[in-house]
């Protein structure tokens, strides 16, 4: 076995400590890689895809090291990916949310509309999006998608109170309209 002295730090280490950190190094090397592939935002911070540490002078702290980054590169290729946004909800929960709105009313101009305008607007998005997503399909939901779809050109980007109350009749008709339309298709709100 030959042993040598380095003149930094004066550590006597061995072929085979060097043969082992070597593996362990490139087992270490080999395990970032594939944490990096499968790492989600979540796991950018994780103690697992963070620098090695430096390696340790023991042959057995090396092995330990060697079989820890084998472990966590199988770890890592096992957890589940997350998806990237929440699921829309269903038909039934973001009418029903909406249907909450059917007696509440404002006065343009009497600065009470921004929350009544504002929770309106939103709620017809989330039902929006729920009938584009739900399994009978676009299709089944046409009339009501249609009217969100010519209120929502209406408004455009601007969800400004101003704005919203420029177009009071055309929001709560259509809120009044899609609930007209559900009460007559009970399966989809039931």
């Amino acid at each position: 076995m030959f042993v040598r002295t380095t003149a930094r730090d004066g550590i006597r280490r061995s072929t085979a400590a060097r043969g082992l950190r070597a593996t362990a190094v490139a087992m270490l090397a080999a395990a970032a890689l594939a944490s990096c592939t499968q790492d989600t935002p979540q796991d950018a911070a994780s103690p697992r895809s963070s620098a090695p540490a430096a390696p340790s002078a023991a042959p057995v702290d090396n092995a330990d090291q060697a079989e820890q980054a084998a472990s966590e590169a199988s770890e890592a290729t096992q957890e589940p990916a997350l998806p990237a946004e929440p699921a829309p909800e269903a038909v039934r929960d973001a009418f029903a949310t909406l249907q909450a709105t059917l007696n509440d009313t404002c006065t343009p101009g009497a600065g009470d509309c921004a929350y009544f305008l504002g929770r309106v607007t939103r709620e017809l998005t989330e039902l929006d999006e729920a009938m584009r997503a739900d399994p009978k399909g676009p299709g089944h939901f046409k009339q009501p998608l249609a009217d969100m779809k010519a209120l929502f050109a209406k408004l455009g980007t601007d969800r400004s109170t101003p704005h919203l109350e420029k177009h009071f009749t055309a929001i709560v008709g259509t809120r009044d309209g899609i609930n007209t339309w559900m009460q007559d298709h009970p399966d989809d709100y039931r």
